[in-house]
């Protein structure tokens, strides 16, 4: 696979490995269903926030790229258009494959699909309710697939009107908006739900569209931020990295000493606890954006693994996992040998993942790049 390593920032593959590599082995404890201990709860937070960290690089790169866009001289809403359709080529046709073989699964197994099954054809399985164990993992797509979808639209609207306001202005309105709106939806959630059980919590609440989709959009703020101020974003980027650290790990330590929960705080971890993970993400977006290289060594596995994520993402739990569980049978086996299942289960995720990258996702992105869509972006002076 030859990759320009030119073309990619190396601090951004960082965030994207990094985040696969949580959710990935957060789910290998479904092989040592008794663990406990301080291990344990480290890597069960690590596979939530490998899943906020994809949400808020995603806003910042769908961001950065709308941002040009719209505020472009010859921006013409037609680009918001083609926008989105550069964005389904890379994620709607993976999607649709695994689905599928998740439904081939389902018939192996033995198991009975969903009543629900339609609507993941839509990414309609959770938009305001938690939705079924069928393809648990897909439950952030919809989340991204409306974000996407929703900052353009209401782009699209503001400019209609033909306001004498600066695109620019009107990007940031439409940002602010949509954080305040779906922050405001998690106060509904609190005021109907109240203290839960943490399982309940995140099904219907973590997991939930109609809650979240302001957690890529803390993304695209850093995105306008970045763009806008460039000399600031660069100059304070190392305080803005000491404050990721140094807020997460303390609201952490305090949720720990203090048993903070969605019972016995549920406003807090309602309302604001996700919001708050997602900026002090944000947070380490400068000082990452800003690394474009490193030594081979740390480069090319990095790299290799931040471009088949999505393959990964889509693979590892509900296909490869599952069946591996099934086939295997893991209830009276050892430590030693759920040690080995669990280092088998990741070397068979990263091989699968580059095949499908290799032979499916990859060939299908690059008709992106045919003849019909290049000149539609020439036609369109962008």
């Amino acid at each position: 696979m030859k990759i320009d390593y030119s073309k990619r920032i190396f601090g951004l593959d960082i965030m994207r490995t990094t985040a696969i590599l949580f959710v990935v082995c957060s789910h290998a404890l479904w092989v040592f269903p008794d663990t406990e201990g301080s291990f344990y709860s480290l890597l069960r937070l690590a596979g939530v926030m490998g899943v906020e960290i994809f949400f808020v690089l995603s806003g910042f790169l769908i961001g950065r790229i709308l941002f040009r866009i719209f505020t472009n001289e010859h921006f013409k809403p037609a680009h918001l258009f083609y926008f989105l359709i550069r964005r389904w080529f890379r994620t709607l046709p993976n999607y649709y494959l695994i689905l599928v073989l998740n439904i081939f699964v389902v018939f192996y197994l033995g198991r009975e699909l969903p009543e629900t099954l339609w609507m993941y054809f839509g990414f309609l399985q959770n938009t305001t309710f938690g939705m079924d164990i069928f393809f648990t993992e897909s439950w952030s797509l919809p989340i991204e697939e409306f974000a996407y979808i929703l900052g353009p639209i209401l782009l699209y609207l503001l400019v209609l009107p033909k306001f004498k306001i600066s695109r620019k202005t009107i990007f940031l309105f439409v940002t602010l908006f949509i954080i305040l709106f779906f922050l405001a939806t998690k106060f509904i959630y609190n005021n109907t739900h109240g203290a839960t059980s943490l399982e309940f919590w995140n099904i219907n609440l973590k997991a939930v569209m109609l809650y979240r989709i302001d957690a890529i959009y803390y993304g695209v703020l850093a995105a306008f931020i970045s763009l806008s101020f460039p000399k600031s974003w660069n100059s304070f980027k190392s305080f803005f990295l000491f404050l990721s650290l140094f807020f997460f790990a303390g609201m952490h330590i305090i949720i720990g000493q203090l048993g903070m929960n969605s019972e016995t705080t549920p406003l807090f971890l309602n309302v604001f606890y996700l919001p708050l993970c997602s900026i002090f993400i944000a947070f380490s977006l400068p000082v990452l954006s800003n690394i474009k290289s490193a030594s081979a060594l740390i480069l090319k596995p990095i790299t290799f693994i931040s471009i088949i994520s999505y393959s990964m993402y889509l693979l590892h739990y509900s296909i490869i996992l599952q069946l591996m569980h099934f086939i295997l049978e893991m209830d009276e086996n050892t430590m030693w040998y759920k040690l080995v299942f669990s280092i088998g289960y990741l070397i068979i995720t990263i091989v699968l993942s580059y095949g499908l990258y290799r032979f499916y996702e990859k060939p299908v992105m690059d008709i992106r790049d045919k003849p019909f869509f290049r000149n539609l972006m020439a036609k369109s002076k962008l």
